[in-house]
């Protein structure tokens, strides 16, 4: 199917990642639950203890191979935390953290016009391209090296497709609960390229406006780490009571004494600071996040 027959007949009522058996109309998708109602429905259990590797009560480990799969033919997912048809009651969210999926988009096809409304939304691209539109006038390309956030708010809609023709477009696709509801949605894009450092964490994620990288309405930090030999370095919690959820990229890393590979997940909380030792060719995205949703 053309992008332009999949736009008219996809629509997508509630989560991105549920693909329904026929297109839903407009009036179905107005009268559907909320993006916040139903993701809020399913949460209970923060973490669980990591019960290997490190005997302490305030780490969790997800390994790469856990995670829920989905393969919809044109696009292949992985879900860290339970997201569509993936219902793990053990891996519902990190704190505030409620959504990661690592995802991989066929050539020109993507996610039709669908609604979300009262969460904080990060793109963050791998490989490839994205096309953003939505419905408060925003069209743009998202490409690897940029980061984008959407505050849903009182309610928005919008569209992705992979605007390449000759390759797939792979992007970590995260969703936060905000700390404050029904706000004015808002778009935030960004190029990361320029204040990228060799070997060191860099900040792309803030809840202040004038920091640097995008901001979003909760007290979470972000930040990017690409490592092409053997570094050792402290992360220092920017707020009392926040975990820090790690997710490899690529390589490997040893994150508080726990091994950690690619594509793996690794929470932290009830610390301070913690050491990170990451090896040859390894990226890493650490997600500090509040642990209680308000």
């Amino acid at each position: 199917m053309d992008r332009k027959d999949f736009l008219k007949k996809s629509l997508i009522a509630g989560l991105a990642g549920s693909i329904l058996p026929a297109a839903v109309n407009a009036k179905n998708v107005s009268s559907s639950k909320s993006t916040y109602d139903k993701l809020m429905d399913q949460v209970g259990f923060n973490h669980l203890p990591n019960q290997k590797g490190v005997n302490t009560m305030n780490t969790v480990l997800h390994k790469a191979n856990t995670r829920g799969q989905a393969n919809h033919g044109w696009l292949e997912a992985r879900h860290s935390f339970s997201f569509a048809s993936y219902r793990n009651p053990d891996r519902m969210h990190f704190g505030v953290l409620r959504v990661l999926n690592d995802d991989k988009i066929a050539p020109l096809k993507g996610f039709g016009t669908h609604p979300h409304d009262n969460m904080e939304i990060i793109s963050i691209p791998l490989e490839g391209a994205l096309e953003h539109k939505d419905n408060m006038g925003n069209g743009a390309i998202v490409r690897d090296g940029d980061v984008q956030a959407m505050s849903a708010g009182t309610g928005l809609t919008h569209s992705e497709f992979n605007a390449n023709s000759d390759q797939d477009m792979k992007l970590l696709q995260i969703w936060l609960f905000p700390n404050k509801r029904n706000v004015t949605p808002r778009y935030d894009q960004i190029s990361i390229k320029g204040i990228a450092k060799k070997n060191e964490f860099y900040q792309i994620l803030s809840p202040n406006k004038n920091d640097q990288g995008v901001w979003i309405h909760q007290d979470a930090w972000f930040h990017l780490g690409k490592f092409d030999q053997e570094t050792c370095t402290n992360y220092q919690i920017k707020k009392s009571g926040n975990g820090v959820y790690a997710f490899v990229i690529e390589g490997t890393a040893t994150i508080a004494g726990q091994e950690v590979e690619k594509r793996d997940g690794f929470g932290i909380w009830n610390v301070t600071d913690f050491d990170i030792k990451a090896d040859k060719n390894s990226r890493i995205l650490l997600m500090e996040v509040p642990m209680q949703i308000s």
